[in-house]
């Protein structure tokens, strides 16, 4: 019987090509979109999966309860935490700490070129928690000594030409050198902690010592140095545990007032895809992104199942004699539904392999995204997510035939049999013309959600910061002589100027501290860059109050800072002029004086107001030399910059980018793939839309070509007949649109109004997307009615 089924659906699609392309091509483009991001998921899923004991290893998080911000809640907490829960409690097995700071700070994402690894600092434990097994070396010992190191196999093969580095020395930065005792053997499993390296926690006492990295590993009060995890006890409970987190809270923060720092456990793998937390130990997918990316295929799948459902429905009647005489030959409803189900099966399938054709072009181009590269995704096509790809058309198919078929399934043969021109399928404003509306009232949404991103990367783009970022070179300092390069570069006619700093402004980072003007009052929070003299002439920035500072403000002690004017604002100072010279207390106790006071810029992303953030000379918090060229001269500037860094520093090498395009970088990194993901996903929708839209209109027109010739030989124009099969089709987008457009302003509206600074939804762009919408509308319905009325009214007519 199932064979039977089989060769009834071939033969079907064979004798109607031009409805089985339509179907088949609409469910490939979109199955291929939703095989993508089944992929991606599913390569989220995998992560932490080679851990024997995952069900009882989590991480320690952190609530900040009282915090105001977005995210309140961290993936790190304080770096005492992994030895109070492992000393003074009970149902904790193994605990381990890792830290920030062990070379650069992703993998093979913005590394400084002169740091050979990326990683952290770790606690021996860490191997036996996750399971990490050594190539060479010894596991139990290996992460015991200062400044020893342990390599995945990758970076041993990157570093070393020997097969086994072991006793061999790499330095990292101004960490200082570091001893291998350690190869990790390659897992199958990826894991949500990215790195390359591993040095010794051991190392920190002395690196902390000679203030070469802050001291934290025993202060409670900083929360976001480091990351803990645990792993319990078997027959541990969860809550057991929660409630000892509970009581080391109470302990160290129940006596400070607006401090409620809370900790929680997250299970290894619900990490990613997970919950959007700050302070994430490596690029990851939250839930959010799962859920909208989920959202878009089914958005996408939807529409082409309605394609399918719509056509089948269409053609239903030109099919209504099989099933009538099927059944007066013996045939029973369910036997027809089956059939018709397996016919929308074999569709499916069909596209499903015309979709993984698609995949080879479309997979290429996930993968450059930046998005994909920062989440390191391999898209692997491994048999279990090919089963899921099978599994998942196999639904679609039964999905979007089940309505056709038991439309199909429940004709009566008396009535189809004697009179087919009775039967009504659905009334004027039926089903399948509902399922148009839906298919280009998504499109229209779609298409103006893209076209909003896209005026909204544009704007941030090309927005005034309030400085000038223009002839600019970014060099990253390292551990550089700086005041001997900073001499060296302006000795060239080139170079106008350059300054030390610690941001990049308008790309959402700085500094953060406490301000209070007395002892007694509460403390503010303000943003803080570390500059130097010359970084206010170098911005273009405008002093309207008090002075810039003075080298030797620089060289010695900072006590003196710059103000903007929103801070001036939030310290209570009627004037910038009232605010200088006045005493402030930054942090502790750091008294510090008020120098001058700058106009407001985007020292932050354009996604938030402008703050209250000051400058201070903090020589120690130096990481970037802005280099200011002549205009014109950028190539004179670069060579000279060179010659420049391999005089002062020859053993490294030099790095650098052209101020704006970092900042561009920045936006095209957050808006960029956002711009072509919606886009892609609006082609599609609106390239299926037009094929639904394809089908009805050649069916519409077959349908009624000897009324069409009728009408010609009554004397109906070819303009009368054109606009008597277009109107019903116009009048439906006409209602698409209707519908679509206070949708599209909702939705666009929620997540413009979180941004400070963004675009209006205004006339032009509704004008100019649904003019858009209509005019691919009119060139489908078009393409069809005007080659009907073209039709020869004897050719129609000669048999009647």
């Amino acid at each position: 019987m199932i064979r039977n089924y089989l060769k009834i659906a071939l033969r079907n699609l064979l004798r109607n090509k031009t409805f089985s392309f339509i179907n088949i091509f609409g469910l490939a483009i979109s199955m291929s979109i939703c095989i993508i991001i089944i992929m991606m998921i599913a390569d989220q899923k995998s992560y932490d999966r080679h851990i024997t004991k995952k069900d009882r290893v989590y991480r320690v998080n952190t609530h900040r309860k009282h915090s105001d911000d977005m995210v309140n809640k961290f993936a790190t907490t304080p770096l005492p935490m992994a030895d109070e829960l492992l000393t003074n409690y009970s149902g904790i097995e193994q605990a381990t700490k890792l830290r920030r700071g062990f070379g650069n700070a992703w993998v093979d994402i913005d590394n400084d070129v002169n740091i050979p690894v990326a990683g952290f600092f770790a606690d021996n434990s860490f191997l036996d928690v996750f399971e990490y097994e050594l190539l060479y070396g010894d596991a139990n010992t290996a992460l015991l000594q200062p400044h020893s190191v342990v390599l995945t196999k990758r970076a041993a093969e990157k570093l070393f030409e020997i097969e086994n580095p072991v006793g061999e020395i790499v330095k990292v930065g101004d960490l200082g050198e570091y001893k291998v005792t350690g190869v990790l053997k390659d897992i199958e499993s990826k894991s949500h902690i990215k790195f390359e390296a591993l040095g010794s926690y051991s190392s920190l006492k002395t690196l902390e010592a000679d203030s070469i990295i802050h001291k934290a590993n025993d202060d409670w009060n900083i929360t976001t140095s480091g990351w803990t995890y645990i792993r319990l006890e078997e027959g541990s409970a969860i809550s057991k545990v929660e409630a000892h987190l509970a009581e080391i809270s109470e302990a160290h923060y129940g006596e400070i007032e607006d401090v409620d720092n809370k900790f929680y456990l997250q299970g290894v793998t619900e990490i990613t895809p997970g919950p959007l937390l700050g302070n994430q130990i490596g690029p990851g997918l939250p839930n959010i992104f799962v859920y909208f990316l989920g959202g878009l295929a089914l958005i996408i799948m939807i529409s082409a199942c309605f394609n399918y459902t719509n056509l089948s429905i269409a053609k239903a009647l030109t099919r209504a004699k099989e099933v009538g005489i099927r059944k007066v030959s013996g045939a029973v409803k369910h036997q027809i539904f089956f059939q018709f189900i397996s016919e929308a099966v074999v569709i499916s399938l069909l596209a499903l392999g015309l979709a993984l054709g698609f995949l080879v072009i479309l997979k290429p181009a996930f993968l450059n995204m930046k998005f994909s590269q920062l989440l390191q995704w391999d898209l692997n096509t491994e048999p279990g997510v090919m089963l899921l790809c099978v599994l998942f058309s196999v639904v679609v198919g039964v999905l979007a035939g089940t309505l056709p078929a038991l439309l199909l399934s429940s004709f009566q043969p008396i009535k189809v049999l004697k009179e087919l021109s009775n039967i009504k399928l659905f009334s004027k404003i039926g089903l399948r013309k509902s399922l148009i509306v839906i298919q280009f009232a998504f499109s229209l949404v779609f298409i103006i959600s893209t076209t909003l991103v896209y005026n909204q990367l544009n704007m941030m783009l090309n927005a005034n910061y309030g400085f000038n970022g223009e002839n600019i070179i970014n060099v990253k300092i390292n551990d550089a002589n700086v005041d001997l390069l900073k001499s060296e570069l302006t000795n060239h006619s080139s170079i106008l100027n350059v300054t030390a700093t610690s941001h990049l402004p308008a790309a959402g980072t700085s500094y953060g501290d406490d301000v209070r003007i007395n002892p007694e009052d509460e403390e503010m929070e303000f943003n803080y860059f570390s500059t130097d003299e010359n970084y206010i002439e170098n911005m273009g920035l405008k002093l309207i109050a008090g002075n810039n500072f003075k080298k030797e403000d620089v060289r010695t002690s900072p006590d003196k800072l710059i103000i903007n004017t929103k801070m001036v604002g939030m310290l209570g100072f009627e004037s910038p002029s009232q605010a200088i010279n006045e005493t402030i207390i930054v942090g502790d106790s750091i008294r510090m004086t008020i120098a001058g006071v700058v106009e407001d810029y985007n020292h932050e992303a354009l996604l938030v107001e402008i703050g209250p953030m000051a400058l201070i000379p903090k020589t120690t918090e130096h990481h970037i030399l802005q280099v200011k060229y002549q205009n014109g001269n950028r190539d004179a500037a670069v060579n000279h910059l060179e010659t420049s860094w391999s005089k002062i520093n020859p053993s490294k090498k030099v790095t650098y980018q052209e101020f704006s395009e970092e900042v561009k970088g920045f936006y095209d990194l957050m808006f960029g793939d956002l711009v072509n993901i919606i886009g892609l996903i609006s082609f599609l929708t609106i390239t299926i839309s037009c094929l639904g839209l394809l089908g009805m209109a050649t069916f519409t027109t077959q349908t009624k070509v000897k009324e069409i010739s009728i009408r010609k030989v009554l004397g109906a124009s070819d303009k009368n007949v054109i606009l008597m099969l277009s109107k019903g089709f116009i009048m439906l987008l006409i209602i698409a649109t209707v519908i679509a457009l206070p949708i599209a302003y909702f939705v666009n509206n929620m997540w413009l109004q979180s941004l400070a600074y963004r675009v209006n939804i205004n006339f032009s762009v509704i004008g100019l997307c649904t003019g858009i919408m209509f005019l691919l509308g009119i060139i489908v319905i078009g393409s069809q009615t005007i080659k009907a009325s073209m039709s020869n009214p004897a050719e129609q007519l000669r048999s009647e």
